[in-house]
């Protein structure tokens, strides 16, 4: 059975950062991309940020130069390093993992607050 498990959410205050962590276990087939997505009450759900199984990482127009996605393939992780955070970044954050064979999981959210 797979599961991905998220950590790191909670509440910071603008300017701050946090770290979020994805965990994958029960897979079976080769990973192709992991990937954060996020959705904020009332919008639709957005990429944050992806990555490739090769490195090669892309990200969401409003994050660019705040957040970097890093990966660990052996442990089947993924992080997303989020930076300068601001009250608009406050949403629930979703791991996304898409395997080889274009079947994709996703982990249950955690939530992020940026408020002072």
């Amino acid at each position: 059975q797979v599961q991905l498990v998220e950590s790191g959410g909670g509440l910071v205050q603008p300017g701050g950062s946090l770290r979020l962590s994805c965990a994958a276990s029960g897979i079976i087939f080769k990973i192709n991309t992991m990937a954060w997505y996020r959705q904020a009450p009332g919008k639709q759900r957005e990429l944050a940020a992806v990555i490739t199984s090769g490195g090669s990482t892309d990200y969401g127009d409003s994050v660019k130069g705040r957040f970097t996605i890093s990966r660990d393939s052996a442990k089947r992780t993924v992080h997303l390093q989020m930076n300068s955070l601001k009250p608009e970044d406050t949403a629930v954050y979703y791991c996304n993992v898409e395997l080889i064979t274009s079947q994709s999981y996703w982990g249950q959210g955690t939530q992020v607050t940026v408020s002072s």
